[in-house]
């Protein structure tokens, strides 16, 4: 039986291709995840491990404003002394101090290089011999003196800088110009995740990000022969009380435990879409295995007849599958290596870099790949294997045996009618539960999902009734026929409706949520920013008192208001605030005041929005003291409360209040407007005024809304395009459908075309049919991808202010204009063969 399976397999190569493709591209994308992230993990941790090869110890501190056990107010970081203390403890070698922070380089046409939130600066330390062993000089040397600094080598590429050039580098100060010292490789992560990193002399970089003669860390390195432990345990007791250390391999371990946290994110991500496509899939080879059992039913009958048991006939047909498994798996193994090398070269055009390692297949890799192939082919295969095993000899070879009972029928709709109420309900419950109901949703969804899926056959004959007369109206003989067609085999049409309603069921769902997200957003930020312009820094960190205090004097500036994030302790409570200019804050922002005045805030008051003002039992006029972050207190009053803002927080205070009580005040943004609105003048006279700083970003308001608007996009493109291979699959659906479909009516397309039916009209019609039933299962989905995408969205309404949902009915029509073209597209290749029959030949064929 094993042989004759085999023989049948290559005796139908052509029927099998399409199961072959859906099982390979599923393959492909298992085997390409896991390939992909283990060799990323794998070269990520060896990086690692270089970076801390030399390292014995690691001494980091942290910034506190507790005072000590002596009660003294801590150093700001690591003294000279403390660094000769541990300098001098037996085993050690070198100590070398770090301090670091943000550090901008501007092209020569004034751009930032790199993407901001990883562009570094640190100091050079060079050892006795002149050399900092961190960094590999390729040009030149590092910085000696305050006016020099030196680049990594690919940022000095991306600027075309050389040794001896003027650079332009953006802290979070005014922009400064440093002579171009030298040009080092390293391996700092930074860097590889399409940053830059610029070294200062150790003097001008402690001015910089600390103070003067203080170090943030320090990286220990050891004697020959001397333990790693041992002397983190005579260093521990020498470090002042903000402070902590780790060996180097600790250090190693715990960057390679958060790299693998990060990937298996990644992982399990693309590991979930790939799961949605081998689940569309299973309807492909469950499709074409059943087609193929019942073109085979005679000769099924005979191998019955000379004594095969249902067993062995069951048996054969999973032989078959598990050989399509094998070589699809195989091919799609093969694939996926491809695929996870494509995308660690793809990396590298979004800037980062991956640093260099050997491809890692690993057996997991290997075993997954090939078990989720074999296995879901085998599964898909189970159930035509069973039908083929209880298909009598008798009734097979009178060709009786196809008719579905009406007991089977039943059966499946009562089941499939149950699976979608149980669904439907989970869904609008969840729905009801509000932003905890999320869960019952999912299980809500896949019942529905489930449901929808036995009961598609049912739903096709009313469904594709509707469309019927349009089809005989414009299309004559050849739509009618279609229709006919497409109802002829419910099964076989639901099927393959089904991938394609899985798809558009998911992608009609992200695309509804998106776009309400996307509405709610921009118009949150259109009715609550009334400033021309929104100032910030492009790393994400705060704005330097300099530049406030320079956006405040620039030409043309009618209003300007840092939104400071401060941390106050109110009532014993802490409280996050927003310190905020008095009078300037209400014409750049839309602050909707409920009781008393923001004019308040000019005096020795704060304002409070009203849902914090209700839970904390404030009114307007109450007095409250208030902590500030340095530990002194004011009784300050409660001047007006104020609706609910996402952009302000649930507190503000005037900054010349809080101003004095912050050694280090934090400004995410300034918001700023100015006389005659929003001109490219305007904009001009704020970057002049910033000293055209590279590091800071000065957005108009059109910027804002594409910022975060942006980002949603940018995140239904990464959906879409790995949905894309499900839907891939839900295509070779309809191509198999239509071929095996073709293959099996060639009799009865031999006779149409003996009656008159032309070749034009015989392709016109297997179009039509291709276009029904794509059709059919897009409109499946579109509309229970639109139930999912309200029920969801109620989970998340009371976190977004003004969410109403919003129906992207554009890209719905495109969705079902894609569906109909993908069934043109999918007719063409059975449409010729159908057209190309022979008649007579046609005619009589059994």
């Amino acid at each position: 039986m094993f042989r004759t399976a085999l023989r049948t397999v290559l005796a139908h190569k052509a029927r099998l291709l399409m199961t072959v493709l859906a099982v390979m591209l599923g393959v492909a994308f298992v085997s390409g995840t896991l390939v992909f992230t283990d060799t990323l993990g794998n070269a990520f941790n060896k990086q690692s491990a270089k970076s801390y090869k030399d390292v014995a110890v690691s001494v980091s501190t942290y910034e506190t404003n507790e005072p000590g056990a002596d009660g003294k107010k801590p150093e700001p970081g690591l003294s000279p002394k403390t660094l000769d203390r541990i300098a001098a403890v037996d085993g050690v070698r070198t100590v070398t101090g770090r301090v670091d922070g943000f550090a901008g380089v501007a092209d020569p046409d004034g751009k930032l290089i790199g993407n901001g939130w990883s562009n570094t600066g640190t100091n050079f330390a060079p050892a006795a011999d002149g050399k900092d062993a961190a960094y590999d000089f390729t040009d030149g040397a590092g910085p000696t003196e305050a006016g020099q600094i030196a680049l990594d080598r690919s940022t000095a590429s991306r600027g075309e800088y050389k040794v001896g050039d003027r650079v332009r580098v953006a802290t979070n100060g005014p922009v400064k110009e440093y002579d171009l010292s030298g040009v080092f490789t390293t391996e700092d992560g930074a860097v590889n995740a399409g940053g830059s990193l610029v070294l200062f002399e150790t003097s001008v970089a402690q001015k910089l990000y600390l103070e003067p003669g203080f170090f943030r860390d320090a990286t220990v390195s050891a004697e020959p022969g001397a333990s790693d432990r041992e002397i983190l345990r005579k260093v521990e007791p020498l470090l002042p009380e903000d402070a902590e250390a780790q060996t180097g391999t600790q250090l190693a371990d715990d960057q390679a435990k958060q790299i693998e946290n990060e990937l298996s994110s990644i992982n399990q991500m693309l590991l979930a879409f790939a799961a949605i496509a081998l689940f569309v899939g299973i309807f492909l080879i469950s499709n074409t295995f059943t087609m193929l059992v019942a073109q085979r039913t005679k000769e099924l009958a005979l191998l019955r007849a000379v004594g095969a048991s249902r067993r062995q006939v069951k048996r054969s047909v999973m032989a078959e599958a598990l050989v399509v498994g094998l070589v699809a798996s195989a091919i799609g193994f093969v694939l996926g290596v491809g695929l996870a090398v494509g995308l660690r070269s793809a990396m590298g055009s979004f800037g980062a870099k991956v640093p260099a390692g050997p491809l890692v297949i690993s057996p997991v890799a290997v075993a997954a790949a090939f078990g989720v192939g074999v296995v879901i082919t085998l599964i898909a295969a189970w159930l035509p294997s069973r039908r083929a095993a209880k298909i009598p000899p008798v009734a097979a070879m009178s060709s009786v045996h196809a008719v579905a009972t009406m007991k089977s029928l039943v059966l499946r709709n009562s089941i499939g009618a149950v699976f979608t109420l149980i669904g439907a309900a989970g869904i609008i419950g969840g729905a009801a539960v509000g932003k905890d109901g999320k869960l019952i949703i999912g299980a809500g969804a896949f019942f529905s999902l489930v449901g929808i899926i036995v009961l598609i056959p049912l739903l096709s004959r009313p469904v594709i009734a509707l469309v019927q007369p349009l089809l005989n109206r414009v299309f004559g003989v050849a739509g009618k026929l279609a229709g006919l067609n497409s109802v002829r085999n419910p099964r076989r049409t639901g099927a393959t409706a089904s991938a394609l309603a899985i798809g558009l069921t998911l992608v009609t769902g992200l695309t509804t949520i998106g776009v309400t997200l996307g509405q709610a957003i921009d118009k949150m930020t259109t009715d609550n920013i009334k400033a021309d312009y929104m100032i910030a820094m492009a790393s994400g960190g705060g704005l330097d008192e300099s530049a406030v205090t320079a956006l405040e004097k620039a030409p043309g500036v009618s209003a300007a208001s840092p939104q400071r994030a401060s941390w106050l302790t109110i009532d014993g409570e802490g409280a996050s605030a927003s310190g905020v200019t008095p009078g300037d804050i209400e014409r750049v922002l839309a602050v909707k005041t409920v009781t008393g005045s923001l004019g308040t805030l000019n005096g020795d008051a704060i304002a409070v929005d009203s849902e914090t003002a209700k839970s904390r039992g404030w009114k307007t006029g109450d007095t409250v003291t208030v902590e500030y972050q340095d530990k002194k207190t004011a009784r300050l009053k409660v001047g007006a409360t104020y609706e609910q803002n996402e952009f302000i927080s649930p507190v503000m205070i005037s900054t010349g209040l809080v101003g004095p009580h912050e050694a280090d005040p934090h400004t995410p943004e300034v918001y700023v407007a100015m006389d005659g609105g929003m001109t490219e003048a305007n904009k001009q006279a704020l970057v002049d005024a910033l000293g055209d700083n590279p590091a800071i970003s000065v957005n108009d308001r059109q910027d804002i809304r594409n910022m975060f608007g942006g980002m949603i996009n940018t995140a239904l493109n990464v959906m879409y395009g790995l949905l894309a291979m499900a839907l891939i699959i839900a295509v070779l659906g309809v191509v198999n459908t239509l071929a095996m479909s073709v293959f099996e009516r060639q009799q009865e397309i031999g006779m149409l075309r003996a009656i008159g039916l032309d070749r034009r009209r015989v392709k016109r019609m297997i179009r039509l049919e291709a276009v029904v039933i794509s059709v059919f299962g897009a409109v499946i989905g579109v509309g229970l991808g639109t139930f999912l995408a309200w029920a969801i969205g109620e989970t998340i309404r009371s976190s977004i202010p003004g969410y109403a949902l919003v129906m992207p009915w554009e890209r719905i029509g495109i969705f079902l204009v894609l569906a109909g073209l993908v069934g043109v597209l999918a007719a063409l290749w059975p449409a010729r063969s159908a057209a190309k029959l022979n008649m007579l030949t046609a005619i009589k064929t059994e």
